[in-house]
């Protein structure tokens, strides 16, 4: 069956294969409602593919984070990460957790250099 968004061959998913279909788990994160425009297009045109998680840091933060910890969650269940974090130090220190988990980041846009982080630019 083709995709008429994208023109491309897209497998059904008939009643075997939905038994076993696990939505992809992405968590976001993202300060001020900085990802509301993405995550509104992931749930709108991710057709039940993915199960989005939202994680947002609200409050005023000071330039410096000694324990931008604090301010991450500290289990994270998800097959991709989606960063749309302001501060830099919560970026790296997320990025740095998702590291030692071995789940892929995407923080489009920052410089950071830790294996497993992606950051195309915006």
């Amino acid at each position: 069956m083709e995709n008429p968004r994208c023109g491309c061959e897209v497998q059904s998913r008939t009643a075997e294969t939905h038994e076993t279909f696990r939505p992809q788990r992405i968590l976001v994160l993202q300060q001020n409602g900085s990802a509301e425009r993405k995550i509104h297009g992931i749930k709108k045109y991710g057709d039940g593919l993915f199960a989005v998680e939202i994680v947002s840091i609200d409050t005023p933060l000071p330039p410096i984070l000694d324990e931008a910890t604090d301010y991450l969650p500290r289990d994270l269940q998800a097959d991709l990460v989606l960063d749309f974090l302001r501060h830099p130090d919560l970026s790296e220190d997320l990025a740095l957790m998702c590291r030692d988990r071995g789940i892929p980041v995407v923080s489009s846009g920052k410089k950071l250099r830790i294996k497993g982080t992606l950051t195309p630019p915006t």
